[in-house]
């Protein structure tokens, strides 16, 4: 299986993308100030099971970010229940609260099914997410953070394994597992 373009697999019309946007609006607003979900039209493709990403900033600053590699539920179920997590329950950060709602950007990752690697050679900075494996320990990089902070592979690889608590330079060793997949950001 070749890997593709970021978005080339997963193309979302404007109407869908905005329709994930508002199903995390929803859900947040929901908790936040006790407002009832309306019932949406959601088309099949977002009825199919896909992993995502629900990444919230506030003031530019990221606020919270969590999401599912692989596609256990439905796409409209995972957007809901990620929103919910990265607004209340990422641990790395206090919950939002309803002043801070305004001023909080949405992102949404939808992933392709991860492929493991033979080279490093195949990961495409600004393409590819990283998921790195040895043992127990695993991290996971969006493709869109080697970007956001100018990194090359090699810097990308040596975060990626940081992220999981291994040594930069794991990546390197015998029985570290190297998979690459794509997103649809938005």
């Amino acid at each position: 299986m070749g890997t593709k373009k970021a978005g080339t697999d997963l193309h979302f019309t404007e109407d869908e993308r905005a329709l994930m946007k508002e199903m995390v609006k929803e859900t947040i607003e929901g908790t936040l100030f006790g407002k009832k979900e309306k019932a949406l039209q959601v088309p099949p493709k977002l009825k199919e099971k896909m992993g995502a990403f629900v990444c919230l900033k506030t003031h530019g600053e990221l606020k919270g970010c969590i999401g599912h590699i692989k596609g256990f539920l439905p796409l409209d179920e995972t957007i809901r229940e990620m929103a919910r997590q990265a607004a209340f329950y990422d641990p790395r950060f206090t919950p939002l609260d309803a002043g801070e709602w305004k001023e909080t950007e949405i992102e949404i990752s939808v992933l392709t099914p991860m492929r493991k690697i033979d080279s490093v050679e195949e990961i495409e900075v600004g393409v590819h997410g990283l998921y790195i494996e040895k043992g127990l320990d695993t991290g996971l990089l969006l493709p869109q953070v080697a970007v956001e902070y100018g990194w090359n592979r090699t810097t990308f690889l040596e975060y990626a394994c940081v992220k999981a608590g291994l040594p930069k330079d794991a990546w390197r060793s015998k029985g570290t597992n190297i998979y690459i997949f794509s997103a649809d950001v938005f």
